[in-house]
């Protein structure tokens, strides 16, 4: 008996020991750089010198006062879920044509994948060229087409510039979607779809009584980690207007910025930050929620 437990006080120890090292990395890059972000909220902080003073709930009350966070948190939800939803109709759609039978589908696989792995930068570089209001190809081709008689100003105006960003945001982040929907496809029994077949169902009504159905949770999944990562999206708006016209498109990641680094307020910065955050752990409890009920 004495052996046995001494030997359970050894495999725990064993576990506590080569689990330490996992838990100072993420203490690490992770509760600490938080409990900071926390902390600086509180605080009236000059940026370049790093230098303030306790200013408590001073930051948050001009904060929820101002009609700037307001209106960030209004362009931001825009945004996410503009490009969401273009990311999931397109993300589908162009997974259900990958997993068809058609000529060279394992060179399609991986030419979709392009978009995501392409740098932000360079991505954002050719599509402010098509945009452009002079010479971009996408008024060329519309004027040419008849469809305008002017050349649209795209990143200029709004809401023409958000509905650009969110194009935009929806062609870089849309292979996230194919890869998850197309590994869910390719298990879907086809016994399913044969059954199907022979009650009369055409393929429209295959695709919602038996792929949509059998697609579920995975897109549930897939929304909920794309509507955090969409929602705190700061280089490529950043890139492609700047938060303008009129901050137009300025998102709450976008104020952080210019919080910090424009107007030199790393207190208020953190705090927008901090508010951010919490508009965001909604989305994670109802990822993990998700998680769990499926693990179970």
């Amino acid at each position: 008996m004495l052996d046995a437990m001494s030997r359970e006080r050894r495999d725990a120890l064993l576990g506590l020991l080569l689990i330490a090292p996992t838990v100072l990395v993420l203490g690490a890059v992770i509760v600490y750089p938080l409990l900071s972000a926390i902390a600086l909220s509180f605080q009236s902080v000059y940026t370049p010198t790093l230098e303030g003073h306790w200013v408590g709930l001073a930051n948050y009350r001009e904060l929820l006062g101002s009609g700037g966070f307001w209106a960030a948190l209004l362009t931001t939800a825009i945004w996410t879920a503009g490009t969401l939803t273009l990311q999931i109709v397109i993300g589908v759609a162009m997974a259900l044509l990958l997993h068809q039978n058609i000529l060279f589908r394992s060179l399609a696989r991986s030419l979709v994948l392009f978009p995501y792995f392409l740098s932000t930068v360079v991505a954002v570089l050719v599509w402010r060229w098509l945009f452009n209001d002079l010479y971009g190809i996408v008024n060329h081709g519309l004027m040419a087409a008849g469809i305008i008689d002017a050349p649209v100003n795209w990143l200029g105006a709004m809401p023409n510039a958000m509905f650009s960003i969110m194009v935009v945001g929806a062609w870089k982040f849309f292979p996230f979607v194919v890869i998850a929907v197309l590994a869910r496809l390719q298990t879907i029994p086809e016994s399913l779809y044969e059954a199907a077949r022979i009650d009369g169902a055409g393929p429209i009504s295959r695709f919602f009584d038996v792929t949509l159905p059998q697609l579920r949770e995975v897109l549930t999944i897939v929304i909920l980690l794309r509507t955090v990562w969409d929602f705190k999206e700061f280089d490529l708006i950043y890139l492609m207007t700047g938060g303008g016209p009129v901050n137009g498109t300025r998102t709450l990641p976008l104020i952080v910025y210019q919080q910090a680094f424009g107007l030199n307020q790393m207190g208020m910065a953190a705090a927008y930050a901090v508010s951010m955050m919490l508009v965001m752990l909604v989305f994670m409890l109802a990822y993990l929620q998700r998680a769990r009920k499926a693990a179970a």
